[in-house]
């Protein structure tokens, strides 16, 4: 036999070996029973996961690309309380190759098609998988008598519906479009998942690893390492996990999100009231176990502030957050954003309704320090806040604030009401730069000096406006060794000690100095009364009383301004009114006073007394045209030299 005939011979034989194998798949198909298939299937699925197969529907066997038996309307797992954890519509299973030749079925992987995953956790805290589990850890046991079996499952568009019935409450969460492979610790020791789902329209890339997947399942200590990412939020955790008596995780946790506000609103539909709420990012060592989360080593950022401390978050029943933070600055002005005061044309409080339903969905105790703080134009030094929400109802406490060059201290309150809110205000500043104070606070700049100022006033309403119709309380400022700025009080008085009646000229210009200033008003149903006002100065006195409106925001206030003259025993005392707006409020003096004062005009109003006004009248015009007028004579003319 020549080379070549003995070269043709071997590559008949090697292309006769598909052929043969091919027959013999060929004929496995039709000589294995489906009932054995159904059979050698749903026992090797019990033996590697430990849940019960009832595989219902018909079977179908594909040899071709490779060996595959598909069957449909599956159901896995077996709870006496209720359906099965897993239905799903198609189970395939990838065949081993060299056990089919022989006849033998044998598993390489599994693919669950459109299955559908039930949890549901009881008021006592067990879940309907208690039971499944622990059949899980009994088929993951070690068995140096079973062979090595299929490792890798697969989850194709599935649905993962969780009821929650613990803590008082019955919620229901369904995680869609479900794509996941599994490894299966059929080897190793390990576990691993990785894959995508969709939850709240949002699809979010997942992976898990469980170090020890036996340890895990029998309450022992295992590692885990999750990570999460959406277009909303990421998170990472690694650590360890143990389920003994409770459920218990411990490691590093990280959370980043471009708008908590968005993240918030994306997990549980609460709408965070106001602005801020922004870029978010999370770094702890944390600790989860019976329904808290304990972060110790915090370190969390949010709209562009940076805090270390401690938190605590509950999420058994009511949500609650606990927790010491401090912070080097503090940014504030994001918050206040979205809180407008007055409508588009500045002039007018808005009438936009509020609402503060993103308030009542979780509890906050929160107690933060600052060096530095910022609200708007308003800066602040060392800085110590405490922040209480319960009901929907917010109080933040200032404990000591280095503010405009004093201290401040007391509460501001925040609640929904009747559909809107309520607003309550118990501050004291205690010898504050007060040009700096109201006009950083209130937009008032006319009063220079130092001071205390208190503020005790609450309202309610649907709307800035309504709030303003009912604000009641009371408000106290005293002041000394400062002025009036904007106006001269003492120019203008002895302009018209002069001329009575020769006009008040600009006097929206210079300073009133003064010694001492008290002010007490009384607050009801948005209605302010100037109990005491008054101004002493070196040279000028002024009291002041009457009404404001805090809903209109106009003045109708009366008072009487002083001039003291060292030079003379008399004084000059001017009666006035103030009308208009706050923004541009106009000074009236008491015109009456301004006429008695005139010699030329004060017969007027003895006149109107006697009745005869037409007389008196006469006589004024009378006595000013016959003034004597001093005639100058011209220049006489020039002569040229």
């Amino acid at each position: 036999m020549t080379a070549a005939t003995g070269f043709k011979r071997l590559a008949i034989a090697v292309a006769a070996t598909p052929a043969t194998a091919f027959v013999v798949l060929l004929a496995s198909a039709f000589f294995i029973p489906a009932a054995s298939v159904r059979n050698a299937v749903g026992k090797e699925i019990r033996a590697v996961t430990g849940l019960q197969a009832v595989l219902r529907g018909p079977v179908l066997v594909s040899l071709f690309p490779s060996g595959t038996v598909t069957f449909h309307d599956v159901l896995l797992g077996d709870d006496p309380s209720g359906g099965p954890p897993i239905a799903a519509d198609e189970l395939t299973a990838h065949l081993r190759f060299f056990p089919l030749l022989v006849g033998r079925i044998e598993i390489a992987d599994v693919t669950l098609v459109r299955p559908t995953i039930t949890v549901t956790f009881r008021p006592d805290g067990r879940s309907n998988w208690s039971g499944l589990i622990k059949s899980l850890a009994r088929a993951l046991e070690p068995d140096r008598d079973r062979a090595a079996s299929f490792s890798e499952i697969g989850i194709r568009d599935g649905v993962v519906i969780i009821h929650n019935r613990s803590y008082g409450r019955d919620a229901t969460g369904r995680l869609r479009n479900v794509d996941f492979q599994l490894a299966w610790p059929s080897i190793s020791r390990s576990f691993g998942a990785n894959g995508r789902f969709a939850w709240q329209n949002q699809s979010i890339e997942a992976s898990l690893t469980l170090s020890d997947f036996l340890a895990a399942l029998t309450g022992k200590r295992s590692g885990v390492k999750l990570r999460l990412a959406g277009a909303l939020v990421k998170m990472a955790f690694d650590g360890a996990a143990s389920y003994g008596s409770a459920f218990s995780i411990d490691g590093t946790l990280s959370v980043d999100s471009l708008s908590l506000r968005d993240a918030i609103f994306w997990t549980d539909g609460s709408e965070l009231p106001f602005g801020g709420f922004g870029r978010f990012a999370l770094r702890a060592n944390g600790k989860i176990g019976d329904g808290l989360v304990s972060l110790s080593g915090v370190n969390v950022e949010l709209d562009g502030n940076t805090a270390e401390g401690a938190l605590t978050l509950a999420t058994g029943g009511h949500h609650a957050v606990r927790g010491t933070l401090a912070a080097d600055t503090l940014d504030l002005t994001p918050y206040f954003s979205g809180v407008r005061l007055l409508a588009i044309n500045e002039r007018n409080w808005d009438r936009v309704p509020i609402s503060l339903d993103g308030l009542t969905d979780f509890d906050l105790d929160l107690r933060l320090s600052a060096a530095r703080v910022k609200i708007a134009n308003a800066q602040l030094g060392r800085t110590a806040l405490a922040a209480n929400m319960r009901g929907g109802k917010l109080e933040v406490t200032v404990g000591e604030s280095e503010a405009f060059g004093g201290i401040a201290r007391g509460s501001l309150g925040l609640a929904s009401a009747n559909g809107g809110v309520a607003v309550n205000s118990h501050l004291q500043f205690t010898n504050v730069d007060l040009k700096s104070c109201l006009g950083q606070m209130f937009g008032v700049r006319r009063l220079d000096g130092r001071g205390n100022l208190a503020l005790d006033i609450a309202g309610s309403g649907t709307s800035v406006l309504a709030v303003t119709n009912t604000l009641g309380g009371a408000a106290s400022l005293t002041a000394h060794d400062g002025a009036l700025v904007g106006i001269n009080v003492e120019q203008l008085l002895r302009r018209l000690e002069q001329r009575p009646l020769g006009g008040t000229g600009d006097y929206r210009r210079g300073h009133t100095p003064f010694a001492q200033l008290a002010l007490s008003l009384k607050l009801a149903r948005g209605l302010i009364s100037v109990e005491n006002m008054h101004i002493d100065g070196p040279s000028v006195h002024v009291a002041i009383g009457g009404q404001a409106s805090v809903p209109t925001r106009d003045l109708d206030l009366k008072g009487t301004a002083t001039l003291v003259s060292s030079a003379t025993a008399n004084e000059f005392e001017l009666p006035f009114v103030v009308q208009g707006q706050w923004d541009d409020p106009i000074l009236l003096p008491d015109p009456r006073s301004l006429i008695r004062r005139s010699g030329a005009a004060a017969p007027l109003l003895e006149a109107i007394k006697d009745g005869n006004a037409s007389s008196a009248v006469r006589a004024v015009i009378n006595r000013i045209l016959t003034t004597p007028v001093t005639h100058t004579a011209p220049a006489p003319p020039k002569t040229s030299p």
